[in-house]
């Protein structure tokens, strides 16, 4: 008797082949018989009219922190993720040295948008070595999980506070060097880094990593080379605005360094300006002419996000706006107030050198959510564009003037100004290329302001009922064997005798993203954005339920995904 039977349903295997029916039979947490399974289960689900898939990767999240507290990474749960790969751009919480703990707290508050309480009371910061920090999640998992090592923590634990501002000297990058070294022998799946100027510590200064020197990231990215199953992941200026001629180099000379290949978050693709996210692609096509590989991440859905003009958020990353946005909250109303200030700001915005941000620029789309002042009320729901028209004035001098109104607290809900048929069209030929890959949901961070963890769903949905840009086979397997084959997951992203039972099944008639929502569930009480699954029935890790009828269950059957163990080497050159 085997322990599962899913039978009747549409098996979609991952590997962009046409679906058939049929039924998978599981045993001992692997996938033993795929067809017509004569034996019973133990259990058994009708899968009739549904979907049998794998479970979905997601190649770029930021759960190191949320999996103390939920081992089961909601909601990408809910969403039929059943592996996630955390210690992306750089930012890991280990090594850590005593007393550091604060200072790591406070980067991550900043620059992942982790609620600074749920990071002081969720956690008891107690571990040292990134071996440590594996061990203590190590058989508590919901979901399958594997972390790469992140430059900061690293640079950080050798350098102390002389990480920020200062190159490393020889004896310095050795010790980083045996870090990494350490780090990757216990299981971390491979080296994070960041170069990006949007990236600043707690204090307002640029994250440790900043401050490498092109030889220091090289020669942590050889480092790699060393060990099985290994990756590299990078962000940097280019990937909001286009890549240099140096960043284009030194991208390359990683992956031929670690001999892996390099995946960068994240691609965006806009009709307003094509030629960009063609240039970011012709970095791959480069790489590849020098014997390296570089993988754009992109994603396959529009992420809302909320913002305002009193916290931190992406508009802060508009040129100029920090400056502004980074005042104490009366000089900056003042500022605000100001019709210079205000005309400087708006000009900014819409030059060349907002780059990736430009798409937040859509004044008159933003729909207002919660308001505080008598003077807004009724707005909430509406959109700027309707308000301006009612009032006869400018859209953005009305957005303004409404956050203004509520000392700055309006909660605001942009409308992407790349949310057309064209940018469509170019993201379904951009998602043909063997140089992307789907992701980039930064799931577990920014977590009052974005909810990215639905885009499986979502994207699924939109492909079967909405726009319908590519067959849902190819959908499934751009969502699981794809993200499996990159970082080498060995047995995972396929159903496959043999292969772990990491499974979903889900109806294709109503498979999306419910609504997103506050929830007020954190440590510390604090809120983030949530969202429930539609039409997602059974989700299986390792052949046991963590979702089932729609609902989360309480297993805990994930692996802690270890390097060359869990891993198998994807080369490159």
């Amino acid at each position: 008797m085997l322990d599962l039977v899913i039978r009747g349903g549409t098996v979609i295997d991952g590997s962009g082949q046409p679906g058939f029916v049929g039924d998978v039979g599981v045993k001992d947490g692997r996938i033993c018989e795929i067809g017509e399974v004569a034996d019973s289960g133990q259990s058994e689900i009708d899968a009739s009219g549904k979907v049998v898939s794998p479970g979905f990767v997601d190649p770029h999240t930021h759960y190191d922190a949320q999996l103390f507290w939920d081992p089961v990474a909601s909601p990408s749960n809910l969403h039929g993720v059943t592996t996630v790969i955390g210690g992306n751009c750089g930012f890991t919480l280990a090594p850590l040295n005593p007393g550091d703990a604060p200072y790591l707290q406070r980067m991550m508050a900043k620059v992942e948008g982790m609620p600074l309480t749920a990071l002081e009371s969720g956690l008891d910061w107690s571990w040292r070595t990134f071996a440590d920090f594996l061990a203590r999640l190590d058989g508590t998992l919901g979901v399958n999980a594997g972390f790469l090592v992140g430059h900061c923590a690293i640079r950080r634990a050798v350098m102390g506070a002389d990480a920020t501002g200062n190159e490393a000297d020889s004896g310095q990058l050795e010790a980083m060097k045996a870090l990494l070294s350490e780090g990757i022998a216990a299981g971390g799946l491979g080296f994070s880094t960041s170069l990006s100027y949007t990236h600043n510590d707690g204090d307002g200064a640029p994250v440790a990593s900043r401050f490498a020197s092109n030889d220091e990231v090289i020669a942590l990215c050889s480092v790699v080379s060393e060990y099985e199953g290994t990756t590299l992941e990078y962000v940097t200026d280019g990937c909001m605005q286009g890549f240099t001629d140096e960043e284009l180099d030194l991208m390359v000379a990683m992956s031929r360094a670690a001999r892996r290949p390099l995946n960068w978050n994240v691609l965006t693709i806009d009709s307003a300006d094509p030629d960009r996210y063609r240039a970011q692609l012709g970095a791959s096509l480069r790489a590849a002419e020098h014997g390296a590989r570089v993988v754009a991440l992109t994603m396959p859905v529009l992420v809302g996000m909320n913002m305002s003009f009193l916290n931190y958020c992406a508009l802060n990353m508009l040129p100029d706006w920090g400056d502004v946005l980074g005042l104490p909250v009366p000089d900056r109303m003042a500022r605000l107030a100001n019709p210079q200030t205000r005309a400087h700001l708006a000009e900014r915005a819409a030059s060349p050198d907002a780059g990736v941000f430009s798409r937040l620029t859509g004044w008159g789309g933003y729909r207002i959510g919660d308001t505080f002042s008598p003077a807004n009320g009724g707005l909430s729901g509406r959109t700027v564009a309707e308000i301006a028209a009612e009032r006869g004035t400018g859209h953005f001098d009305t957005l303004i003037d409404i956050v203004l109104a509520d000392d700055l607290r309006t909660v605001l809900w942009p409308a992407p100004t790349d949310d057309d048929d064209e940018s469509w069209r170019l993201r379904a030929e951009a998602w043909q290329s063997e140089h992307t890959l789907l992701g980039g949901s930064d799931a577990g961070a920014h977590l009052d302001r974005m909810c990215g963890a639905p885009y499986t769903t979502a994207f699924l949905g939109d492909c079967l009922r909405g726009r319908r840009l590519t067959a849902v086979e190819t959908a499934v397997h751009m969502l699981t064997d794809a993200p499996a084959r990159l970082f080498g997951l060995r047995g995972r992203g396929r159903i496959e005798q043999g292969w772990h039972a990491d499974l979903v099944v889900f109806d294709p008639e109503t498979i999306d993203s419910g609504a997103m929502r506050m929830v007020e569930d954190l440590p510390g009480g604090s809120a983030r954005l949530f969202a429930d699954s539609v039409g997602v029935d059974h989700v299986l890790v390792n052949g046991q339920l963590i979702v089932n009828g729609g609902q989360a269950t309480d297993s805990r059957p994930g692996t802690l995904l270890r390097s060359g163990r869990d891993t198998d080497t994807v080369l490159v050159g």
